[in-house]
């Protein structure tokens, strides 16, 4: 993979500027170019975050019930058409021997939604960054979002929104479990608005 210098960035935001219609030597957009480029890179530094390092805080404690985080919000960008997507998610797991630090979870949610994505990944990915990384009994992820290519372009459906879910382990296998997580995550004290 190639390099791309912050420089390169700049011109290929000022030919988009040309593309549309614009000048990018304008008052309005002489800067267009360099906040772009460093919006960009600021909007994807997910790519540089590893699992360990979102989930780096655990405790050795005999706790055996479901702990679940609700409300976690995030932005990403889609890899389609590079607009954003926003929505809130709910992370849940059944430890098995250790408990990993609150705000790791919310962590993860992050590291993955900061790159080109699509919904459906970040949360799979989610769940699978947990499972491995925590061991748990269990892993459960739902997320909700309202997608840009949806809104702005296309068909044009601004209420619209998507939820997808992963579960692993116990949560899958067990139905029990999987219905507690999933009557917390959509839950009225959980809500994913």
């Amino acid at each position: 993979m190639s390099v791309v210098t912050e420089q390169q960035a700049m011109t290929a935001v000022a030919t988009l500027l040309e593309y549309v219609g614009e000048d990018p030597t304008r008052a309005g957009l002489v800067e267009t170019p360099r906040r772009v480029a460093k919006s960009l890179r600021e909007m994807t530094v997910g790519y540089g975050i590893t699992d360990t390092d979102s989930l780096a805080t655990m405790f050795d404690e005999p706790y055996d019930e479901m702990v679940v985080l609700s409300g976690i919000k995030f932005t990403s960008l889609c890899e389609h058409h590079m607009l954003p997507f926003h929505g809130s998610a709910v992370v849940g797991y059944l430890p098995d021997k250790r408990i990993v630090g609150l705000s790791k979870l919310a962590r993860v949610v992050y590291q993955y939604a900061a790159r080109l994505q699509n919904q459906e990944r970040i949360t799979a990915q989610v769940a699978d960054a947990i499972m491995n990384v925590v061991e748990p009994h269990g892993v459960g992820v739902v997320a909700s979002a309202h997608h840009g290519c949806m809104s702005c372009r296309g068909v044009r459906q601004a209420a619209s929104k998507m939820t997808t879910s992963a579960l692993r382990g116990s949560m899958r296998d067990d139905p029990v479990q999987r219905s507690e997580f999933l009557s917390l995550a959509f839950g009225s004290d959980h809500s994913l608005d």
